[in-house]
């Protein structure tokens, strides 16, 4: 067994779109922590939770760093969210 643990926070929103948009702000305020991971968040139905929608793109980038880039973006990965 593994020596991690994972905190699974519920936060309701509306509709799926709010949710993404939600999860986003939430997971930008968390990427001060060291320990989190917010490439890896998800968003589901309440009574769906098997079926999760990816928020980031989350590609490995050149040194290790993530593309910060909603799910589904069009045109290259980066690191940085354009101004």
């Amino acid at each position: 067994m593994s020596d991690r643990f994972v905190i699974h926070l519920p936060v309701v929103a509306g509709d799926l779109t709010g949710a993404v948009r939600l999860a986003r702000v939430v997971a930008r305020w968390a990427a001060v922590l060291a320990q989190t991971d917010p490439g890896e968040i998800t968003v589901s139905y309440e009574d769906g939770q098997g079926v999760r929608h990816r928020v980031f793109c989350d590609a490995r980038l050149a040194g290790g760093r993530r593309c910060v880039l909603r799910a589904d973006h069009d045109g290259a990965c980066t690191r940085r969210v354009p101004g």
